[in-house]
């Protein structure tokens, strides 16, 4: 039985392939093959190809050590760094009224 790819909407397959080529182009800007890449992450040649490509079937994982191998790690820590929807819906939340709980009865 096969690996199951999941199913992406068609933005965020864009989304993936807009990744890829970024790694792919950072991978050029080094003047390093996908051999030498490939080698270095610990992943195969096609896989990298994969990823380049936009390939939803590849792991975090084997995208970190790509990451490392291009000096690139530390963007991950970007993602979700200025979160603009999620501080707006935390803000909302806080300019709510809340009701407090009823005081309980003390037992005697």
């Amino acid at each position: 039985m096969g690996r199951e790819i999941s199913t992406l909407l068609p933005k965020h397959e864009r989304l993936l392939v807009n990744l890829g080529e970024n790694l792919r182009l950072a991978r050029l800007r080094r003047k390093l093959s996908a051999e030498q890449v490939a080698e270095r992450a610990g992943i195969s040649r096609s896989t990298l190809h994969l990823m380049e490509n936009g390939s939803a079937g590849n792991s975090l994982g084997k995208l970190v050590q790509v990451l490392a191998v291009l000096g690139l790690e530390q963007d991950l820590s970007a993602v979700g760094g200025d979160d603009i929807l999620g501080r707006k819906l935390e803000d909302a939340r806080l300019t709510e009224t809340r009701r407090r709980a009823p005081k309980r009865k003390l037992k005697q």
